[in-house]
């Protein structure tokens, strides 16, 4: 089968289509054959090398966390899925590799896939909507009424959460580039703000923030109300590890302000994400849909920003 790899770090070009073995579904396990992924901006960070002391994984590594499609083989021991099931999901805690032909997971890493998306559609969302349901729900515990401020609101997860900000019924304010303002607008924000032009002191006060830029998180943390919250969940790309290590700092003298986690969720919060999805409360934002032969292409772009929502690995287009 088709996997995409690297076996260096470096620019987007290290990234390649190699052939490699069809793996095996393992006991417990499901073998899905995929029909897209998503590419995941935190991943450009790993592929660059940024990460390096975070993760010991060896070369060649795999690219992409998530995707969807159907089973094709099931492991001892897996009671779930039956071959032919339509699924999305995520690859286990930071491991990637969901660029491929196939991908051979944990039975818990899946759920079903929404009856109202298309597997390419449905293909945008597992790990930005699941960090954006963990970040309100079980971090902020965002309550009806409530002032959020999305920082970041035009990717993948800043999208998903104003989105489910306004489902959960708050008053959502994004900050975005001012070409996306109307756009942001028509996903569910209130205000949208030029993030060029506004200064932190220029805003309210917000019991809820977002944050998907990681820098000047002092300023924005100022421009919480008494019992705001915050939810980091970006680190200065400058200085990525300078940056997790102070953000760190801050969540554990501040626990109670400053929310900090690596997504990872249970079975029952992907499914959680299918009723989402299909009672509308959020829908995929695709900006681009490419062959995996373009793989490189998608990363250099998300290095040079400006996505609307996801960029998409049609993985059974030629």
């Amino acid at each position: 089968m088709r996997a995409v790899r690297y076996d260096r770090f470096g620019p987007p070009e290290v990234l390649r289509v190699d052939e490699v073995p069809t793996p095996r579904p393992g006991p417990g396990e499901v073998l899905v054959e995929v029909h897209a992924a998503s590419v995941d901006a935190g991943e450009t960070a790993f592929r660059a090398g940024r990460m390096r002391r975070v993760t010991r994984a060896a070369f060649p590594r795999g690219v992409g966390g998530d995707f969807s499609g159907r089973v094709v083989a099931v492991g001892a021991e897996a009671r779930t899925w039956h071959v032919g099931d339509a699924v999305w999901g995520l690859m286990p805690h930071f491991v990637f590799g969901a660029i491929a032909d196939h991908v051979a997971v944990p039975e818990q890493r899946l759920a079903r896939a929404p009856e109202n998306l298309s597997l390419l559609e449905a293909a945008a969302l597992p790990v930005s909507g699941t960090t954006a349901l963990t970040a309100l729900t079980d971090k902020a515990r965002l309550a009806p009424g409530e002032r959020l401020l999305v920082r970041g609101a035009t990717g993948g997860v800043g999208s998903v959460a104003v989105q489910l900000g306004k489902a959960l019924g708050a008053d959502v304010t994004a900050l975005a580039g001012a070409r996306n303002l109307d756009w942001i607008k028509e996903l569910g924000a209130d205000a949208a703000l030029d993030y060029r032009t506004t200064r932190p002191e220029d805003l309210g006060r917000f019991d809820v923030i977002i944050d998907l830029v990681g820098t000047d998180l002092g300023a924005y943390q100022a421009r919480l109300t008494r019992r705001g919250r915050m939810v980091a969940l970006a680190f200065d790309p400058d200085r990525m590890i300078g940056s997790m290590l102070g953000t760190g700092l801050r969540a554990a003298f501040r626990p109670r302000k400053i929310k900090l986690f690596s997504n990872d969720p249970s079975a029952g919060r992907i499914a959680e994400l299918t009723a989402s999805a299909e009672a509308g409360h959020v829908r995929p934002v695709i900006d681009t849909i490419f062959p995996m032969a373009e793989v490189a292409e998608a990363h250099r772009r998300l290095e040079a920003g400006g996505v609307r929502g996801k960029y998409v690995i049609d993985v059974q287009r030629p």
